[in-house]
């Protein structure tokens, strides 16, 4: 009989304007579903779902643990406890990709990158009392010390794994929206992302009937409700865009029939899907609600430190031409690079504002282990700490060039502050728009209860967070 295995996904730290709606990563999902048609016996708990049934995590011999960074102080504690009481702890995600010998102190072994192969080869290894030696991806403790075996090459063809099984999620419910990855990888190499790090640099996609076949699962084939909202959580759903079209044809098709298979979504696309009219005529009927744009700056010298390969007027050509089909826009924006000021920051709420997104993100530029601006600015001693709980892109964990870490923090909650305010509540409930209302008030809520924790880091950190800036302008 095989090993009773659990996985686990640490909590988030803080709130934020979508917290409401959780989005599970589909790792841990899929690994227990894989490892269920293997014969295994799995349960997942996601933190942002439901608290775990620790009496049932205690009944599993081992334990799978995902984190990103934000979450690995969390995931440390966990690990910690369970290690106690003499269970085996395996790590993954990106935080512990790009720092195993770390999550070694806490954990008997890391997987390194994609795990379909490297956790099954793992758990045959530990039943069978074999070597470890040869495991692809696996970084793991011997009596000698930390191994890091030879990385393990990105998986070719997605479409031989199985859709991911929810079911085996405890505290799964409709509330809970559906994630469905189409594709891994991105092309684009901006500075502040690890996705090429950790996926590739190269888009590797998932067949139309594979996707088709996880939405249908997901959501229930015989149920396909409209109130069923699926998230494509592709870093670039319409990266290519003839086979995008392919997609959105296909689901539109599917939901003509009686009974069809109909469902909204949202995707995270680039500025540049708006320069094909026809696909975003086809997103609009097949049923797309909002997409995730990372415009990232209004800065044109920003925009161009963080290589994003686009421009102000790429911004609002998108803008325009998305909401000029009815479709919402939540754009996120990071700030903090070595040539925004707080003036930038101001100049890009009033943006926003201007160009009625319905919903924003400011964050605050964070050096994720893993990609080039972490390698950058812990070269230069420019990182302030490594509390990895504050690496969720709401606190300044890092010295800028044109103001100091208080200044960027405390005007990054300004401008989050002035976007939801009650003025654009109302104006959207005058409109009998309740959706994005609900939404304002929720994000209002939400940057109040961050800006709490923001002042007492600020406070914690005096001496750290008022460093003058690097640069005199």
């Amino acid at each position: 009989m095989h090993t009773k295995v659990c996985f686990i996904e640490a909590k988030s730290p803080g709130a934020h304007v979508f917290s409401a709606f959780p989005i599970p990563r589909l790792g841990t999902v899929l690994l227990a579903t894989i490892l269920k048609g293997l014969g295994y016996d799995t349960r997942v708990f996601i933190e942002d779902v439901e608290a775990p049934d620790w009496n049932e995590v205690d009944s599993c011999k081992v334990i799978g643990i995902s984190t990103i960074t934000s979450t690995a102080p969390r995931a440390y504690k966990i690990a910690d406890r369970l290690r106690a009481k003499g269970k085996t702890v395996i790590m993954g995600g990106p935080h512990v990709t790009f720092l195993p010998d770390e999550a070694l102190s806490h954990a008997d072994f890391v997987v390194r990158g994609e795990g379909e192969h490297t956790v099954v080869e793992l758990l045959q290894a530990i039943e069978n009392k074999s070597s470890f030696g040869d495991i692809k991806g696996l970084s793991w403790n011997s009596q000698e010390g930390p191994v890091h075996n030879e990385s393990r090459e990105l998986i070719a063809d997605l479409d031989p794994y199985p859709a991911p099984d929810f079911s085996l999620v405890r505290g799964w419910s409709p509330k809970v929206i559906l994630p469905v990855a189409t594709s891994r990888g991105c092309p684009f190499d901006c500075s502040f992302c690890s996705v090429i790090h950790m996926f590739g640099r190269k888009y590797r996609f998932k067949s139309i009937d594979k996707v088709m076949e996880e939405i249908k699962a997901g959501i229930g084939r015989e149920t396909g409700k409209a109130s069923s909202f699926v998230f494509f959580i592709d870093d670039n759903f319409t990266a290519n865009k003839k086979r995008t079209k392919e997609l959105l044809r296909r689901i539109i098709d599917e939901g003509r029939s009686a009974g069809g298979l109909r469902f909204n979504w949202s995707a995270q696309v680039r500025s540049d899907a708006a320069s094909d009219p026809e696909l975003l005529d086809l997103m609009k009927r097949a049923g797309c609600e909002n997409v995730f744009i990372g415009f990232e700056s209004v800065n044109e010298m920003t925009l161009r430190l963080y290589n994003k390969k686009q421009g102000v007027e790429d911004i609002v050509r998108a803008v325009r031409a998305f909401h000029a089909r009815g479709i919402r826009i939540h754009g996120m924006f990071v700030f903090g690079s070595d040539t925004d000021d707080a003036e930038t920051i101001r100049n890009t709420q009033l943006f926003a504002r201007k160009m009625d997104m319905e919903s924003v993100q400011f964050l605050v530029l964070t050096p994720l282990p893993g990609t080039p601006v972490y390698n950058e600015f812990e070269a230069q001693g420019r990182l302030l700490h490594k509390d990895w709980s504050k690496y969720d892109a709401h606190y300044a964990v890092f010295r800028p060039a044109l103001m100091s870490p208080s200044e960027l923090q405390r005007e990054t909650f300004k401008a989050m502050a002035k976007f939801y305010s009650w003025i654009k509540i109302f104006r959207h409930v005058s409109r009998f728009n309740f959706y994005c209302g609900m939404l304002g008030l929720y994000g209002k809520r939400s940057v109040n209860k961050a800006r709490v924790k923001s002042e007492q880091y600020l406070r914690d950190m005096k001496e750290l967070v008022n460093l003058p800036p690097l640069k005199n302008h």
